[in-house]
């Protein structure tokens, strides 16, 4: 693993330095503080910076792909896995064969072996004080699944504005219930909202 000690006038900038000279995230390091900033006499003679070292350890998306691969392993699948970053969030794309039995049902095994990502890798980053949000997808599946959400919202609004009687959903996870809401929160006709809770959280489309 790679370390540096830095120093700054406070503990915080002494981390930020070190942070720029490896040019990696703060998720990224293990941080040891070495030395507190400290004052001399009247606060002017013998000041001390801080002083802390930065060491790197592995980053979020390489703790991801030797998990997502473990899971793979003991389930003798070969998956090829492809990564990149938007904004906060960590994209896992994989692909392979028989990759059905990692969809499931309606996404349900995928949800779960995303939910176990997170969990793995964010039990990790958390002694740093770090945290990631790990999205996983395979085969496109999720954005099949979106295009499908989205039809469904638009479905079940033109019932809703027909009868004028409200309709329940079935159970969805917090990214398939944001989908729905989303699609249809320009609507002057129907508004959204969540009831119940996880993992049996519904969404209910009822007119305004």
């Amino acid at each position: 693993m790679t370390s540096i000690e830095t120093t700054g006038r406070t503990v915080e900038e002494a981390i930020e330095a070190g942070l720029d000279k490896l040019g990696v995230e703060k998720e990224n390091v293990n941080i040891e503080v070495l030395e507190e900033a400290s004052r001399g006499f009247l606060g002017i003679l013998g000041t001390r910076e801080a002083k802390v070292r930065l060491e790197v350890i592995f980053t979020p998306e390489e703790l991801a792909q030797e998990f997502i691969l473990k899971i793979c392993e003991c389930m003798n699948l070969k998956v090829d896995i492809s990564h990149n970053k938007k904004g906060e969030y960590h994209h896992f794309y994989l692909t392979g064969e028989d990759m059905g039995i990692l969809i499931g049902r309606r996404g349900d095994t995928l949800n779960a072996l995303q939910y176990l990502v997170n969990l793995a890798v964010n039990k990790k980053l958390s002694k740093i004080g770090a945290r990631a949000r790990i999205i996983v997808d395979i085969e496109g599946y999720r954005k099949k699944r979106e295009k499908t959400l989205e039809r469904l919202a638009m479905r079940i609004s033109e019932k809703v504005k027909k009868t004028g009687t409200k309709v329940v959903l079935e159970p969805m996870n917090a990214q398939e219930r944001r989908i729905i809401h989303y699609t249809l929160q320009g609507s002057k006709d129907v508004e959204t909202y969540s009831e119940g809770d996880d993992p049996y959280r519904k969404v209910v489309i009822a007119p305004k």
